[in-house]
């Protein structure tokens, strides 16, 4: 028995280490990126996260939580009521939905865990998944977990390339197709995923599209998953819909909100998802094998702030503004073509001006070039092709660093 069973054995196929749903998906870039910039003492506008904290009332509110050991302990399941309650009253606050706060929030670490669940939760190995071209790398990974199949429906530029020196791209934008959209759900399509304001490209959906989405989720019986981390940041005549608001969506939407964004408060990984009962439910069965609870004593801080006056969040929009403004000009004055970005805090680019095609090798050599440190789009696509010149930059940083930045690459032009 002890001859076969090792003979059974060697005969076995070798199999990689790793789950082959996942052996697309090495390091992430921005591991590899944040790395290149410690090693060359480059400024980094690569990763998302801001160089300062939030509000100090907000921090000290985590600390008092801690001392008066609220949280310190596993928090419930759900999330502790006092955060529950104040996403609650600022979903109805700033849009007018309703929700109950014992079935319809969950609390989760932060918004890449709700993504996580949501798809874990929701699909079955085969469903396709439409998600908008380029989109946050998580969800491709997530997608490869849930057993589903992602459709890419890619968001394109207008108006050809952006322009470069002295244009700042205002009138430019990256557009989603809506005929294309609606040929990318088949039979087998089981949820839409939509980001809006969208990361990368800094486009905010508009009213028109979202209906267009919004009718086609009804009509095809489809559930949508909508990732509106950066709701507070949006520039201009932008506006931010939750899809969750449009006739029909109530019942079938997932919407995934979280305080880091708005907050600077990145590391304390605290994100949530607000639906209909049963798709809470759904969720909640994915989560609770994952990080169970996450976040205890900064659920408490969240809580206070979300209830923030509105002067603090027309304030944060506005130094984001000046922010975009101000690196925007410098990428443009640098060479590049500079899209306008309606939302969130990064502003895309286009090197092509610059004489560069390909934004891996860009990215890689910009380090040395000029001391700067930006993000491949690329890397948020499936048709590589179709980022392979857009270069993505982050301004969430200190007025400060971004005058620095801007001033190394205008070695570019030269």
């Amino acid at each position: 028995m002890t001859a076969m069973t090792s003979s059974a054995s060697s005969a076995r196929t070798p199999r990689p280490a790793q789950n082959r749903r996942l052996a697309e998906f090495g390091t992430t870039i921005f591991a590899e990126m944040s790395a290149l910039a410690l090693r060359t003492g480059s400024i980094n506008l690569g990763q998302g996260f801001p160089d300062t904290d939030g509000p100090e009332e907000i921090r000290e509110a985590a600390v008092r939580a801690l001392r008066d050991g609220r949280g310190n302990q596993y928090p419930p399941g759900p999330g502790v009521p006092e955060l529950r309650t104040a996403i609650v009253d600022h979903q109805r606050r700033r849009y007018g939905l309703e929700f109950d706060p014992d079935t319809e929030v969950l609390v989760t670490a932060g918004a890449t865990e709700a993504i996580a669940a949501a798809l874990l939760g929701l699909l079955e190995p085969g469903d396709e998944v439409v998600a908008l071209e380029p989109y946050y790398d998580s969800y491709a990974a997530c997608i490869a977990m849930a057993g589903g199949t992602r459709v890419p429906v890619t968001l394109r530029p207008s108006e050809g390339t952006a322009g470069g020196s002295g244009d700042t791209g205002e009138e430019r934008r990256f557009r989603l197709d809506l005929d294309e959209l609606r040929a990318a759900v088949t039979d087998r399509t089981r949820l839409l995923l939509i980001n809006t304001p969208h990361n990368p490209t800094g486009t905010v959906l508009t009213r028109a599209e979202l209906t267009a989405i919004a009718e086609l989720a009804v009509e095809r019986d489809l559930l949508v998953v909508t990732d509106e981390v950066y709701e507070h940041l949006v520039f201009d005549e932008a506006e931010h819909l939750p899809l969750a608001t449009f006739p029909g969506m109530r019942e079938r939407t997932v919407t995934i909100g979280s305080a880091g964004k708005t907050f600077s408060f990145t590391g304390w990984k605290v994100g949530w998802v607000t639906a209909a009962p049963a798709l809470v439910t759904a969720v909640r069965s994915a989560k609770q094998y994952l990080t169970y609870v996450a976040s205890g004593p900064f659920q408490y801080a969240v809580a206070e702030a979300l209830a923030l006056p509105d002067s603090y969040f027309e304030a944060f929009r506005a130094d984001m503004l000046a922010k975009r403004d101000l690196l925007s000009a410098g990428l443009a004055d640098a060479g590049f073509g500079v899209f306008r970005t309606a939302g969130t805090y990064f502003v895309t680019t286009d090197i092509r001006p610059l004489g560069e095609t390909d934004g891996f090798a860009f990215c890689r050599a910009l380090p040395e070039r000029a001391g700067v440190v930006a993000i491949p789009n690329a890397v948020f696509y499936d048709h590589r092709e179709q980022g392979a010149p857009f270069v993505r930059f982050a301004f969430c940083k200190r007025t400060g660093v971004l005058e620095e930045a801007a001033s190394r690459l205008k070695t570019l032009a030269a």
